[in-house]
């Protein structure tokens, strides 16, 4: 029980590093809570400083869901203190626990008074090695909603949609054989269902066509950055 709860709370600590804070404070002096939609995740940093910045703490915050469910995960030792009532092996559990901290702790970071991202980076860092082609094609979807669109918000609801759509597709249409499906997909969709709330009231401005949108798609925004005086 001890070292579950040690998982936890190291995995919570390293998704609650917040990138896109230190990057941008690190590259222009500013809070980048104060700029843009105010959310300190990395569709905020490529909303205000462009792809370069946003790009960065994105791989970063991936980086960090990925570390909490491959690595700090093994710190588990013993036997699962719990009855274990999923079809998945105890350690598959620890790892998604350790990946739902890391989630936990950037969407609601200690490091900067519980206010963070959205977590659809380190989502999608701590699936990639559960279901790697699913992600790879909801990262698909994400950047060609994107480019064609300009929404960096929308990209990120339709990559969240599209990743338990994915799976239910491939599983039943194309008759891929997946482990631990059924349970694994009632978990993607609980994902994709928290990811969707985080981005609510993105939605509301998109309903309303007040959403935020990158006018121009630069590696690097070299502009006068003005302060969010209404977010």
């Amino acid at each position: 029980m001890v070292s579950l709860i040690l998982v936890v709370l190291i995995s919570y600590t390293v998704g609650s590093i917040p990138t896109s804070i230190i990057v941008t404070k690190a590259l222009k002096g500013i809070d980048i809570r104060d700029y843009g939609s105010g959310n300190a995740g990395g569709t905020n940093v490529i909303r205000v400083l462009g792809w370069g910045p946003g790009v960065v703490v994105i791989m970063i915050d991936a980086l960090k869901g990925f570390l909490a469910a491959v690595v700090v995960s093994r710190l588990f030792y013993g036997h699962f203190p719990l009855e274990n009532a999923t079809p998945f092996s105890d350690f598959t559990v620890v790892q998604i626990i350790a990946g739902m901290s890391a989630i936990l702790g950037h969407t609601w970071t200690v490091f900067a008074g519980f206010k963070g991202g959205k977590g659809i980076a380190t989502a999608a860092g701590m699936l990639l090695g559960i279901a790697p082609i699913d992600v790879g094609i909801a990262a698909g979807v994400f950047a060609i909603v994107v480019v064609s669109s300009r929404y960096v918000s929308l990209g990120s609801v339709s990559a969240a949609i599209a990743f338990p759509l994915v799976m239910f597709i491939r599983a039943n249409v194309f008759d891929v054989a997946m482990r631990y499906y059924h349970s694994m997909i009632i978990f993607s969709i609980f994902i994709s269902a928290f990811l969707i709330y985080n981005h609510r009231t993105n939605i509301v401005r998109l309903i309303e066509g007040r959403e935020h949108r990158i006018e121009k798609l630069r590696f690097f925004h070299s502009s006068k950055i003005r302060p969010n005086t209404g977010k």
